[in-house]
């Protein structure tokens, strides 16, 4: 065990980030599969983009669109979710193009594929069948429900989406107003949270590989990593027997909503009776510093809706939400402003942090996108390449470790497979 007396009295920097020299095959589109080599790609590794012809990803036909000043338009979405990235556009479904796949197979570290379950191993590319071309491949495949041998159930063949995973894994039923119907969660988490367990995951089996020099399949199904997420609601139902309901009463225990000049702010977390003492007594209302009922107590959610917010919404309404924020905080209390896209675009904390990266558009000009929010302070900085053309790399990459020659490049090419 390293004792603090053995680190050095100054910490390293400019370290290499910890995926360099990893190749990763990118078999994917959308948003689950790009997200998780986004992150593999953010760091260090070298991410090729395996993409069909003509069209290649299905989100480069998604909207909303970054138009340049030819009048050409490419996607927010798919930049957003590809940076660091090589493109190569290929017909697996052609021999030739299905032979130079598996020669890619041969020499890289990770494939990740989203296409459903069972559809490489319809094109002869199943783990078992690449696992022999490259014993030390790490192959994760994200699918709806899992899949993989001996962990099936009767949702496996399934397919998936946020909106659909999102129903299926409780989250739709604990979001919105409880007199209302299911509400899903207004981004694509059901994605999101998936490609990150499957980051996660590929980077435990590079390890488990570096010490035994052997890949393995990944089965992540993004039904079970939305599910690993709801530990507070489950653990509830586990000890009570009761499923905890979209329900006014929850304001009493997960925070008070209330209004701001600008927005809406929430007062999260424990609320002491000297706490709450000090709020009526900042805001101005010393008559309930003394009311036991504002104090904290078992009133329960009416009271909340009908006593407790307007009273505070006397005063909060004429404030902004970073002043009340501000002095709340100052109380001892955990507060949070409700952040709207364009708060979250020119947070000063979020650029304090860096958070933000600027690369291209493919269209001359500039695209700024969240910055996987990795922080190994001794490494250096994650790139930051313009997400790729469809098909920008195909000579680089098939020509090189594909093993096509220039002649048959320009044949697959005339033939459309590529």
């Amino acid at each position: 065990m390293t004792t603090p007396a053995q680190f050095p009295l100054s910490m390293p920097t400019g370290l290499p980030l910890p995926l360099e020299g990893i190749r990763v095959l990118d078999a994917t589109h959308i948003v689950a599969g790009p997200f998780c080599s986004l992150i593999l790609a953010d760091m260090g590794a070298e991410v090729i983009k395996i993409e069909r012809p003509r069209t290649g990803d299905i989100a480069r036909g998604r909207t909303p669109f970054v138009t340049g000043a030819d009048g050409n338009r490419m996607s927010s979405r798919f930049l957003g979710i590809n940076r660091n990235k090589k493109s190569v556009s290929i017909d697996l479904r052609h021999p030739r193009c299905n032979q130079a796949f598996k020669n890619l197979v041969a020499v890289s570290d990770v494939l990740v594929d989203n296409w459903g379950s069972g559809a490489f191993r319809r094109l002869g590319l199943g783990y078992e069948r690449l696992s022999e071309i490259n014993p030390g491949l790490v192959y994760a495949s994200i699918t709806g429900y899992g899949d993989s041998e001996g962990l099936t159930g009767p949702y496996s063949s399934w397919p998936a989406n946020n909106m659909a995973i999102q129903a299926m894994s409780g989250w739709m039923e604990m979001t919105g107003d409880p007199d209302g119907p299911p509400q899903a969660v207004g981004d694509n988490i059901g994605d999101s949270i998936p490609g990150l367990w499957a980051a996660l995951s590929i980077v435990l089996a590079l390890e488990t590989r570096r010490k035994t020099g052997r890949g393995q399949h990944i089965d992540v199904a993004m039904y079970e990593c939305m599910v690993s997420h709801i530990e507070s609601n489950m653990n509830h139902y586990h000890s009570t027997g009761e499923a905890p309901m979209r329900s006014h009463d929850r304001m009493a225990t997960a925070g008070v909503t209330f209004r701001a000049k600008d927005g809406y702010v929430v007062l999260a977390g424990a609320r002491t009776e000297d706490r709450l003492r000090a709020l009526w007594q900042t805001i101005g209302r010393n008559d309930l510093a003394e009311d036991p009922r504002f104090l904290g107590g078992e009133q329960g959610g009416e009271f909340f809706v009908n006593e407790f917010v307007p009273a505070i919404e006397g005063w909060s309404v004429n404030l902004g939400k970073l002043e009340i924020a501000e002095r709340l905080v100052a109380l001892g209390f955990s507060m949070g402003m409700a952040q709207t896209m364009e708060d979250l675009a020119h947070c000063p904390h979020l650029e304090g942090r860096r958070m933000y990266v600027d690369t291209g558009d493919t269209l001359g000009g500039a695209f700024r996108s969240p910055r996987t929010p990795v922080r190994l302070t001794a490494c250096v900085d994650s790139p930051a390449e313009t997400p790729p053309t469809l098909g920008q790399h195909n000579s680089e990459i098939l020509c090189g470790i594909g093993g096509l020659t220039p002649e048959e490049l320009e044949s697959l090419e005339a033939e459309g497979a590529l």
